[in-house]
């Protein structure tokens, strides 16, 4: 991947097997070019592949590695479309009006920008889209991501949609033209939004790059796959899972001894053993964030492979849908 490491000091989202830091991920080459192709024809990635698979990882990986300021936005069954995009809140605005000393009902006071706001225009963003007369005082919006981003490329960004196959199907349809096209229009403000000109000597438009993830819970249209570079992430090597611990007990501990490597060793083999009865028996297979967690327990708590202990860890964290004889 193009870019440039930097080794950012911030707190950030979490640690752990689910790191969302963005310091650790285990990046294939096909990986690595699906990434430069979805830069080089701007257009979204998009990560098929099993849940716990390392989906949502990539994305502020991508950022932390290239510098780029970060944004994220969970999809649920309840998202709307301007969700990612802005949100108004009327019932404020209500409110405010009624009030009998009320004196300003600027609109622009109760536009929340979204992910995708912020990713494209940060400067229009924080102004909630006022022009650059408008008198912000109190009311200025602040970045969701500044810790991450204060030491970041103002002009670059990630976005990453998280599980987009649990919104309904109106959600990603919505999204072609924002997507697409680069901007979009606040309803309630006409505030046109695209992206801000970059910093770079060239004086061009910046777009994001935007990585959606899906744990393939519902079919996505075909519109939206036609504008997507696609890309599924198989299930991981013995050797790749064994990379994968190897950074986290590095990154956790501070160290990667022999002692580690016959652990990791021993629990690929318990993955595969688990996956093959979750098979049998028409239960959910465990992922690799289950192995990393066995991993973590096993190292933390000095249980080894094959004991009592483990026997009863293994329930805990492999085959979680085992029902008690």
């Amino acid at each position: 991947m193009a870019g440039q490491q930097h080794s950012d000091s911030e707190s950030v989202l979490a640690t752990g097997p689910d790191r969302r830091d963005g310091a650790i991920y285990v990046m294939s080459d096909d990986l690595d070019l699906a990434i430069e192709v979805a830069h080089a024809t701007q257009r979204p990635l998009l990560l098929r592949g099993e849940p716990g698979s390392g989906k949502s990882s990539l994305a502020p990986y991508v950022a932390r590695t290239l510098g780029w300021r970060y944004y994220e936005h969970v999809i649920t069954s309840r998202t709307q479309t301007t969700d990612l995009l802005w949100s108004f809140d009327a019932v404020r605005r209500l409110a405010d009006a009624q009030r009998r000393d009320a004196d300003d009902l600027n609109d622009f006071k109760y536009v929340q920008p979204g992910v995708l706001w912020w990713a494209l225009a940060p400067l229009s963003a924080a102004r909630r889209g006022a022009g650059p007369g408008a008198e912000l005082e109190s009311w200025a919006a602040t970045d969701p991501f500044a810790e991450i981003n204060a030491s970041r490329a103002a002009d670059r960004a990630v976005v990453l949609i998280d599980e987009i196959d649990k919104a309904d199907p109106d959600v990603p349809n919505s999204l072609l033209v924002p997507l697409g096209s680069a901007h979009f229009v606040v309803a309630e403000t006409n505030t046109i939004v695209r992206p801000e000109r970059s910093a770079a000597p060239d004086g061009g438009h910046t777009r994001p790059l935007v990585i959606i993830t899906t744990n393939e819970e519902r079919e996505l249209p075909q519109a939206l796959l036609r504008r997507c570079v696609v890309v599924t992430l198989p299930p991981p090597t013995r050797e790749r899972l064994i990379a994968i611990a190897e950074q986290h007990i590095t990154a956790t501990y501070g160290g990667w001894g022999d002692d580690d490597r016959r652990l990791a060793s021993a629990l690929v083999d318990e993955l595969d053993a688990a996956r093959r009865e979750a098979s049998d028996r028409a239960l959910r297979a465990p992922s690799t964030a289950e192995y990393l967690d066995a991993v973590h327990a096993c190292r933390t708590l000095t249980i080894t492979v094959g004991s009592d202990r483990w026997e009863r860890l293994r329930g805990f964290l492999l085959i979680k849908s085992q029902q008690p004889e």
